[in-house]
């Protein structure tokens, strides 16, 4: 099995780990373990599954809808005798609607993320909504965890910064080359770093000190130092993000 057959498998596999033993997927999730490239992409999957997941269990079917469907297939023995709930114009376009919300969440989750730039990348990720593959307050543990995955880590973070509590990280892509992400929290603001290798970015300028933009309700920050670009993504004001860069 290569690369292109255990993907077309595991789109199939369902987040939370449910399919784990199923032997229809073993020699697909066989494949990933040996695969450092198979495996990244995996997890990227897995990640957006679970954000659809939870947003389609955000979704209530109205009151009656189990019985309706109930009651259309037992029309199905008895075509034409009577006209069932379940035909009528409210259910059919409850269903259509359905069909629709479904179809979005497909192309959500397989859509990749786009950006002109670094920065429009970062804000488009976290406007998106993620999910973190790697949850912890300490610094070094997710900075370990970042090396571990091949993903470049920050040489050194503003002090302000640094001194916020950590949430987690995570891997992903940008021009086809890994990129890191470490989040953190104050007051209920999350504060999204992003961090890319000068090599991958040759054509970014370099930003000794930060500039900042707003971006609809998400503010940005951008900076540079000798190893990497950086990109902080944060749901707080810009005068909050400017006193902590």
């Amino acid at each position: 099995m290569n690369n292109d057959e255990a993907k077309f498998v595991l789109r199939a596999y369902r987040p939370g780990g449910g399919d784990a033993g199923d032997p229809a997927l073993a020699a697909a999730l066989e494949q990933a373990k040996k695969d450092p490239a198979l495996a990244a992409w995996f997890e990227r999957e897995q990640a957006h599954a679970a954000i659809v997941a939870t947003k389609l269990r955000l979704i209530a079917p109205p009151a009656g809808l189990r019985d309706a469907i109930l009651a259309g297939a037992r029309a199905g023995t008895a075509a034409g005798r009577r006209r069932h709930g379940w035909r009528r114009p409210a259910w059919l376009a409850m269903a259509a609607a359905m069909a629709v919300l479904f179809s979005v969440a497909a192309w959500w989750r397989l859509a990749p993320v786009g950006g002109a730039s670094f920065e429009e990348f970062a804000v488009n990720f976290v406007d998106r909504g993620f999910r973190l593959q790697k949850h912890s307050a300490d610094i070094s543990e997710l900075e370990a965890w970042l090396a571990e995955k091949r993903g470049p880590l920050p040489a050194a973070l503003p002090a302000e910064l640094a001194a916020l509590r950590a949430l987690g990280c995570r891997t992903l892509e940008f021009r086809g080359r890994e990129v890191s992400l470490v989040c953190f929290e104050r007051d209920g603001k999350e504060f999204h770093v992003f961090v890319a290798r000068r090599e991958v970015l040759a054509d970014t300028a370099d930003t000794a000190g930060p500039r900042f933009h707003g971006h609809g309700k998400l503010v940005a920050g951008a900076w540079s130092d000798a190893r990497n670009h950086y990109v902080v993504v944060s749901d707080a004001d810009l005068p909050t993000l400017q006193r902590l860069l």
